[in-house]
């Protein structure tokens, strides 16, 4: 499946299979997980993505083919793919161990083809192996709702209650780590999302609401999943002194104004861009021993743009995932 044009459905079309290059690996893609950041490519939310273009940054694949120089992976080998698919290692932000901020970098699924479809190539340097015990479609959900949410986690620091806002995908995930590591999660859906909130609560959070709501007492931290700027003031009159609000997304709408004595206190708001391939090897370590569990909701290749619809719909629980055949 690929796009032609922002704002238009994926088109199903024959496209030649990918040669790797040196330093690459041909992948015979298993399965694709959907993340919100295809739908903000595809909405036309992110500028300048190739085009034409195939989506899809949560890859897991079988090595069949290997370019020039690669030593990391061999063919039959099971990796996953993520979406910092390039960086420089040159400028101020690689050389200070911040490659997720690199000036040149390059991202699977926006200016590289991603997992959308049977075939991919991607640079070995930022695939991973999958943890042994992770079928394909559980697996690919953690290549990116897992990598973003673990660094997102990361960025709330020592924080003991953690408010999530947007129960998805990543939510989902985190929800279980942080359980793991001793934290208490107070999940916010939205309003009137009896299902989501129970399903938040199954999951290991302590308590679940809507997003208007405040939470039963002050967090030390959230995080913000949803892409709604009006979820900003609402974190930061959440959060006690000292606190964090850490928004995840690569997209948001504009944040509204509001009082400064919300941000008073030495509360910080910042924001999360991209991944390292250290918060990728921490995470895919971690992950077994919690044991993260995903839960996904299969669609067939051909079946992209219904995926998609449903989760701008928010008709997903857990991950929906591509199943290429």
């Amino acid at each position: 499946m690929f796009l032609e044009t922002p704002g238009q459905p994926l088109r199903f079309a024959d496209l030649p299979v990918p040669v790797p290059g040196d330093g690459q690996v041909l992948l015979r893609v298993h399965a694709c997980a959907v993340c919100r950041t295809d739908l903000h490519i595809v909405d036309g939310e992110l500028a300048s993505p190739k085009l034409p273009l195939v989506p899809g940054h949560q890859i897991v694949g079988t090595v069949v083919q290997t370019g020039e120089g690669v030593e990391k992976f061999a063919a039959g080998d099971r990796v996953g793919v993520p979406w910092l698919g390039y960086t420089c290692n040159r400028c101020r932000y690689c050389r200070s161990g911040r490659e997720n901020l690199c000036d040149c970098a390059a991202f699977t699924g926006y200016q590289i083809d991603g997992g959308y479809a049977e075939c991919a190539v991607a640079d070995e340097r930022f695939c991973f192996r999958i943890p042994a015990g992770y079928p394909d479609l559980q697996a690919a959900p953690l290549l990116c709702a897992g990598l973003i949410g673990y660094r997102s986690l990361k960025m709330a620091g020592d924080a003991e209650r953690i408010g999530f806002y947007g129960f998805g995908a990543a939510a989902h995930i985190l929800v279980q780590v942080a359980g793991y590591l001793g934290r208490q999660v107070f999940a916010f859906t939205r309003p009137g999302d009896v299902e989501g909130q129970a399903f938040a609560r199954q999951l290991g959070a302590v308590w679940a609401g809507g997003a208007d709501e405040l939470p039963p007492e002050e967090l030390d931290a959230a995080i913000i999943f949803a892409p709604a700027g009006q979820l900003v003031p609402a974190a930061l009159r959440a959060v006690s002194k000292g606190g964090a609000v850490v928004c995840a997304g690569i997209h948001m709408s504009d944040i509204p104004s509001f009082p400064y004595e919300i941000l008073w206190g030495e509360r910080v708001l910042r924001s999360v861009a991209n991944l390292t391939r250290e918060d990728g090897e921490e995470f895919l370590a971690l992950a077994p021993l919690v044991p993260v569990r995903t839960e996904v909701q299969p669609f067939p290749l051909s079946a992209a743009n219904e995926a998609l619809e449903a989760l701008r719909a928010g008709k997903i629980q857990g991950a929906a995932v591509l199943v290429i055949d």
